[in-house]
């Protein structure tokens, strides 16, 4: 008889993952910042299930909200009909946003919401008469996701060199968290001085760009960025997929440099990490030029089948609720500690540096050329009771925010173990 594990390795493509070295892990439930395998062993759920998760599995209320909405309807489309989940959602969204953002528009992934921005700033501009502003500027090191379009905006090599030849190309700033602001920012406004008239938007990260391995902007250099956008007449998006939903700190990064984006980009924790959803807030003076008489064709044509879907909204609303209510002032308690955690692990010999924003952490592994140690520190990991997920040489913490004292000094343990291990190979 098949295993579970025999049976995935026969039918299965998992992503981002090497399958000819893959070794499956089945997850069988969740309890709290815990995941549960098949054969009843407890990890840590170090990264959150790719960053998603905001407040531990298996919440009560979350668990209420969703069965709850279950019983009224699961899905109906928002393609010429709305529903009560999805309007009060949009709602608390648009109040907790910073002030401007106006407008709600859902769709289902990270990459969407990114996708869905992209693509309002160009037409904006095309309804305005500024049909020469079709190119966006992006940051070095940037990912914004994986469809073509958010591709294009992307700047991380080994996830986007191959796709070059479908995509429209982006220009390219030096990222300030490797050259600094002055130099970033240099860069950023001689290319709006040469062409406003052609670009679009600037689209970047907050504070930290996730998957380019943990980097920390200088503060000020969103602020900054923001004003000389505005000067110029280009529109700034903000991607907040992942530092949104109390990551960085405060439930929006942006909020931390006073910054209130053309665009706000939202997804991974908007449903608490329960179900696919995410959204893309723009400010009303953008909604207003796609409005005209259907004979226009004024409109955004772009949808998808789940978008709002009912179950997804009903969960988020109640996300939000308990973030503000009680989960942002632990994750706020937490960010000390956790500090003091990476000041423990940068002194291990195999570490070459350690960065943090809020409760996102890199951890930076000093490389071999024989071999990258990210994996084999993740693999360790699970062997002291953590899941943990490499970017290259740097190992990730993005615990759920309601992690506790406990759960934090199982995670330092676990990835100092694993990598003396590693690094005594």
């Amino acid at each position: 008889m098949s295993t579970l594990e025999d049976l995935d390795r026969r039918v299965m493509w998992h992503p981002f993952t090497q399958m000819a070295e893959w070794e499956p892990l089945v997850i069988e439930r969740g309890d709290g910042n815990y995941l549960v395998d098949s054969h009843g062993r407890r990890y840590l759920d170090g990264v959150s299930s790719l960053w998603c998760n905001v407040h531990g599995h298996n919440h009560p209320r979350l668990n209420r909200a969703l069965r709850e909405q279950l019983d009224r309807v699961a899905h109906s489309t928002f393609l010429g009909l709305t529903h009560e989940p999805g309007i009060r959602l949009g709602a608390a969204l648009v109040e907790a946003a910073p002030a401007g953002l106006t407008r709600v528009f859902y769709s289902d992934s990270g990459s969407t919401a990114v996708e869905i921005a992209l693509k309002q700033s160009f037409q904006y501009w095309q309804l305005r008469g500024r049909a020469t502003k079709q190119r966006f500027l992006r940051l070095g090191e940037a990912y914004h996701g994986d469809t073509l379009g958010a591709v294009g905006v992307g700047g991380i090599d080994l996830f986007h060199r191959i796709f070059g030849p479908l995509l429209v190309q982006s220009i390219a700033l030096p990222s300030p968290a490797l050259v600094g602001a002055a130099e970033s920012l240099d860069r950023l406004e001689q290319e709006l001085a040469a062409r406003a008239g052609e670009i679009t938007a600037l689209v970047v990260e907050p504070l930290i760009q996730g998957a380019a391995g943990m980097l920390v902007h200088p503060r000020g250099f969103l602020a900054r960025s923001a004003e000389l956008c505005r000067a110029y007449g280009v529109h700034l998006i903000v991607d907040e997929v992942a530092t949104g939903f109390g990551r960085t700190g405060t439930v929006f990064a942006c909020e931390q440099e006073e910054v209130s984006p053309d665009f706000l980009c939202l997804a991974k924790g908007i449903a608490g990490g329960y179900l696919p959803l995410a959204a893309t807030l723009s400010t009303e003076e953008i909604y207003e030029a796609f409005l005209g008489p259907r004979s226009a064709l004024k409109h955004f044509f772009h949808g998808h089948t789940f978008t709002a879907n009912p179950l997804a909204c009903a969960v988020g609303l109640e996300s939000l609720a308990l973030l503000r209510e009680e989960t942002l002032a632990n994750a706020q308690r937490q960010v000390a500690r956790v500090a003091s955690s990476l000041e423990r692990l940068g002194q291990l010999t195999g570490v070459k540096a350690t960065r943090q924003c809020g409760l996102m952490v890199g951890i930076e592994l000093v490389p071999r050329e024989s071999r990258p140690l990210g994996v084999e520190v993740c693999e360790r990991a699970r062997r002291h009771g953590v899941i943990l997920r490499p970017l290259g040489d740097v190992v990730v913490w993005m615990p759920p925010l309601t992690l506790v004292d406990e759960d934090l000094a199982l995670l330092e343990g676990a990835t100092r173990r694993s990598i003396e291990e590693v690094c005594a190979r």
